[in-house]
């Protein structure tokens, strides 16, 4: 076999890594993106099918990356965590205005991270970039908000939980330490989720049934 012939297999085996190479990162970029992307993107594939919901999708992430978005602070994921803190807290003697409090601080961080958020289909939008595993919870929770006290206590708690999961995205999502591959990491100067004894309590139903229990005690009815 010539020297021509040797060279011409490895440069042919080298062109043949290096594409499974591309390949491969291609795929792990690809599934890393979709799980980013959540159900958002399986329910617009669906709709209009895959290769539109890419377009679509690379649209959307045009459109993010030209608003700015910024990392917070840790005195601004501080001071989020504790007003979180305060709404959950108001859960347990007035869940509406608590779910309210909430829905409300989700978008107070979502604007200081550089979303806009005037025109809230446009900011489902805009969240479904980085945020998309989340939004199906958020419609859920504001469409809770949005009927006030008409909620049931266990819909308002969901409501809650379904915030609590997009605000602490919000608030722990660096956009400057994302990998390679699209994934979200969580920044180490974050402010650590909130897990005090009175919310585990609430999450689980437990600290609205003690609650109820006493009150039905000296004869007072909850809605």
């Amino acid at each position: 076999m010539s020297a021509g012939i040797i060279v011409l297999i490895v440069v042919v085996l080298v062109v043949i890594a290096v594409a499974a190479a591309v390949a491969s990162t291609r795929i792990r970029h690809r599934a890393a993106e979709r799980q980013l992307l959540g159900p958002e993107y399986d329910r617009l594939a669906d709709e209009v099918g895959p290769r539109k919901a890419n377009a679509e999708f690379e649209k959307r992430r045009q459109r993010v990356d030209g608003l700015g978005i910024k990392p917070l602070s840790a005195e601004r994921r501080t001071a989020y965590v504790s007003q979180w803190e305060a709404a959950q807290e108001q859960f347990i003697d007035s869940p509406a205005q608590a779910v309210s409090t909430a829905g409300a601080l989700v978008t107070t961080v979502a604007a200081d991270r550089g979303y806009e958020v005037a025109d809230h289909d446009q900011l489902l939008s805009d969240l479904s970039v980085h945020h998309g595993r989340r939004l199906d919870g958020y419609r859920q929770a504001w469409q809770v908000t949005e009927r006030g006290g008409q909620a049931t206590t266990e819909e308002m708690r969901q409501a809650m939980l379904d915030y609590r999961g997009l605000l602490f995205d919000l608030v722990e999502y660096d956009t400057s330490d994302a990998s390679d591959d699209a994934s979200p990491v969580p920044s180490q100067a974050a402010a650590p989720v909130p897990a005090e004894t009175p919310w585990k309590q609430v999450t689980q139903g437990l600290h609205w049934k003690t609650r109820q229990q006493e009150d039905d005690g000296v004869g007072a009815t909850r809605p």
